[in-house]
C-alpha cells in the first residue's frame, strides 16, 4: 500500500464542515482514521485519501472541492521538506529538492520540470502526479495538488509569477471558468499530464530572506530519510541531531523545526516510543565522542565545541558519567569505549 502523510488531509474537517457534512463519517466509510483529521503525521493510504475527497466532493454537491482545501493548505504541511524549500536561494533549487524528496510527504506523488508540451522555449512545465502504475487520475486530488504547487510558488515569488496555462488531465465537473478564476490563467482540459506552464526565467529568480545553512542542514537530514523508520520519531530526532552537532546548537527547538513539529510534541511521541530528547541527545553525543577520540587528534576543546558542549569541563565531566575516565585516557586507549 502506497501511503501519505496525513498532512494531505489538512483543512478537510473545516471545508467540509462549513459546507454542511460530516467530515468524520466520511472519512470512516473511506477506512481512513478519524485523528488523520487533526495530526500531520500519520502514515494513511493515499488511495484512501483520495477517495475521501471524491466522496465528498460529490456528497456536497461541491466539484471544485480540492481547489477550496488548497487555500487552507500551508507549505509547513511538507514537514521537514518544507524548511528545505523555505531557505532555498531560487525557485530551480526549491523545484530540485521537492523533486528528490517529495516522497517524505507522499510516496507516490511526483512533481518534475520538464520541457514545455507546446515547444515554447521561454516556457518549462511543472508536472504533478501520481506514480502508482494503474491508478487513475484523482480529479479533486490533482486539482488539491496543482493548486497547493500554485499558492506555494505564488508565495515564494511574491508576486502572480507569470503563469502561462494549466493543464488538466480530465474533464471537470466545475466549470472552466472557475478555474481560471482560481489559477488567474487559460485552462486547458484533457491533456496529456496535469501541468503548470511558467516562465523558463522564473527558476533562476532568487528567494529573499533563506538561510543557507539551515537548508544545508534540511538537505543533509532529508537525505537520511529514506534509511529510517517512517512511523518512529526517535530514528529521524537522531539523524537530526548527527547534523546539528558541530553546525548549530543542538536543541529541542532547533531538532523540532527541521522536524515541523511542535517541541512538545516531539517529546510527548518520544515519551510514547521509551525514550526523550535528553537520552537520545546524550547517546548521539557519546558515539561522536568516541569517534572524535579514537579517529582523530584534533584538542579536547575543540572535540567539546564540536559536541555543542559549553566547556571542556563539561566535555570531561560526559565522559566520567560514560566511561568512569578522562577523555585523555580514551584517546590513549587506556578503557574499552563503546
Amino acid at each position: 500500500m502506497s501511503v501519505i502523510r496525513s498532512a494531505g488531509l489538512r483543512g478537510f474537517r473545516s471545508t467540509v464542515t462549513e459546507l454542511g457534512a460530516d467530515p468524520e463519517e466520511l472519512v470512516t466509510l473511506c477506512g481512513l482514521p478519524i485523528a488523520a483529521l487533526d495530526t500531520d503525521d500519520l502514515l494513511v493510504s493515499d488511495q484512501a485519501v483520495g477517495a475521501v475527497l471524491e466522496l465528498a466532493a460529490d456528497r456536497l454537491g461541491c466539484p471544485d472541492l480540492g481547489l477550496r482545501i488548497s487555500h487552507r493548505q500551508e507549505l509547513d504541511m511538507l514537514g521537514s521538506l518544507a524548511l528545505a524549500i523555505r531557505n532555498s536561494p531560487t525557485l530551480a533549487d526549491v523545484l530540485a529538492c521537492t523533486s528528490r524528496y517529495l516522497f517524505v510527504h507522499a510516496r507516490s506523488l511526483s512533481l518534475t520540470m520538464e520541457s514545455d508540451p507546446y515547444g515554447d522555449r521561454g516556457v518549462i512545465a511543472l508536472r504533478y502526479g501520481v506514480t502508482t502504475p494503474g491508478v487513475p487520475t484523482p480529479v479533486q486530488g490533482t486539482d488539491l495538488g496543482l493548486a497547493f504547487v500554485h499558492h506555494t510558488i505564488q508565495r515564494l515569488a511574491e508576486d502572480r509569477y507569470g503563469l502561462r496555462s494549466v493543464e488538466l488531465p480530465y474533464r471537470p465537473i466545475a466549470p472552466i471558468a472557475v478555474y481560471e478564476e482560481f489559477f488567474g490563467a487559460p485552462v486547458r482540459i484533457e491533456r496529456p499530464a496535469a501541468l503548470l506552464r511558467v516562465p523558463g526565467s522564473l527558476a533562476n529568480r532568487a528567494l529573499s530572506g533563506g538561510d543557507e545553512n539551515l537548508h544545508r542542514l534540511a538537505m543533509d537530514f532529508l537525505a537520511g530519510q529514506s534509511g529510517s523508520e517512517a512511523g518512529a520519531l526517535a530514528p529521524r530526532v537522531r539523524i537530526a541531531l548527527q547534523k546539528l552537532l558541530g553546525t548549530a546548537p543542538p536543541e529541542i527547538g532547533s531538532v523540532a523545526q527541521l522536524l515541523a513539529v511542535h517541541p512538545r510534541t516531539l517529546q510527548r511521541r518520544l515519551t510514547a516510543e521509551g525514550t526523550s530528547f535528553a537520552t537520545l541527545l546524550d547517546e548521539v553525543r557519546r558515539a561522536a565522542a568516541v569517534r572524535y577520540l579514537t579517529t582523530t587528534d584534533m584538542p579536547m576543546s575543540q572535540v567539546a565545541s564540536l559536541l555543542g558542549l559549553s566547556e571542556q569541563s563539561v566535555f570531561t565531566r560526559c565522559c566520567q558519567r560514560w566511561w568512569g575516565t578522562t577523555p585523555s585516557a580514551v584517546r590513549k586507549g587506556r578503557v574499552g569505549v563503546s
